[in-house]
């Protein structure tokens, strides 16, 4: 099992941060390092900066919203990240929430899977550099009976095939996930429910398009502090998953909300929500089960950690992506080495 460090969301003054959070990880032999966008800071820059202060590691989205670009324009970008940074770009995509499509991008949110299907579609025939045209429900090019014309891209990436990376939650989603890409990006992943809430349908997926799970990279983001102090760690997350869980999307439309209930948390996950959307934010918090917190999260000192490790690794986890809690640059970076010393002490570093 490989590590991957996740920066999450560039600024809010952590920039100089992140930077050398991401170096740190070069360093010590982080495989990937992922950069997200929502509506502050685009993932595509951030990558850009991070390739130009770093060596080996790579640098991947983790997202591109798909309503935020053209898919010829995400087909140009990945490949000139790939061509920049010598062949260590990975794409990233996800249809974002009903919120941030329609209300910052000004997109319907709606069919976002046939509108994802087609996004891929179109990316990788672009960069196959072959001159693009398409007939789909969402997207025509070129446009019919205009001057436009099938163009080819004249970026040339550094690899034959850039790693495609799809962000899912729902069954739907990851079986078409396990058919169309080259990995997953997951959130709230729990190795003890890994098969109900995600592998049968990634394997599903795989078996759909005539493939297996070989090759295919299951890439969860998981949360980690480390200490002797369970509870008071296990309290810094609190937040964060009541924000998901109850906050995330509309009361209607919450993926978060609804894999919480497939894991087993119906009568929590509803209260969670409940006191979120009526402002009670601690309420909500405090409502979150500690069980829920304890199996998506790497929280304790590093021999607890190492065992957790090796339960991602049991569920057919391929890169375990942490995300470092931490108010200081020295608190993340020392979660950094314990992540390594951890995956060395699981028996799981190559």
């Amino acid at each position: 099992m490989r590590l991957g460090i996740n920066l999450g969301y560039w600024g809010a003054g952590m920039d100089a941060d992140n930077l050398a959070v991401a170096q740190e990880a070069d360093r010590l032999g982080y495989d990937v390092c992922w950069a997200a966008e929502a509506y502050g800071s685009d993932a595509a820059t951030v990558l850009t900066w991070v390739a130009a202060h770093t060596e080996r590691i790579d640098v991947a989205s983790g997202i591109f919203q798909i309503p935020a670009r053209a898919p010829a324009m995400t087909a140009m970008t990945a490949a000139t990240l790939d061509s920049l940074s010598g062949g260590r770009f990975r794409l990233g995509l996800g249809v974002s929430g009903p919120q941030v499509s329609e209300g910052w991008y000004g997109v319907k949110f709606d069919k976002p899977l046939a509108r994802t299907r087609e996004y891929v579609e179109i990316i990788r025939r672009a960069m196959s550099r072959e001159r693009l045209s398409y007939e789909g429900q969402h997207w025509t090019l070129p446009l019919p009976g205009g001057p436009g014309k099938p163009i080819k891209l004249t970026v040339h990436p550094e690899r034959e095939e850039i790693p495609l990376y799809i962000a899912a939650i729902g069954p739907k989603n990851l079986e078409q996930t396990g058919e169309i890409a080259n990995g997953v990006l997951l959130v709230f992943f729990s190795p003890e429910h890994a098969e109900e809430t995600t592998l049968q349908y990634l394997r599903a997926g795989r078996e759909a398009a005539g493939r297996t799970m070989d090759g295919f990279d299951v890439c969860p983001t998981v949360p980690m502090a480390v200490g002797e102090d369970i509870d008071t760690l296990a309290d810094l997350f609190r937040p964060y998953t009541a924000l998901y869980v109850g906050g995330m999307g509309s009361r209607k439309q919450n993926f978060y909300n609804k894999l919480a209930q497939r894991m087993g948390y119906e009568k929590e996950a509803a209260e969670i929500q409940e006191k979120y959307l009526a402002g009670d934010k601690e309420g909500a918090a405090a409502a979150v089960p500690r069980e829920l917190i304890d199996s998506t999260t790497l929280i304790g000192p590093v021999d607890r950690i190492a065992d957790r490790m090796r339960a991602y690794a049991d569920a057919g986890v391929t890169t375990l992506s942490l995300a470092p809690a931490g108010f200081s640059r020295e608190e993340r970076l020392t979660s950094l080495r314990a992540g390594i010393e951890a995956l060395e002490r699981a028996g799981l570093a190559s």
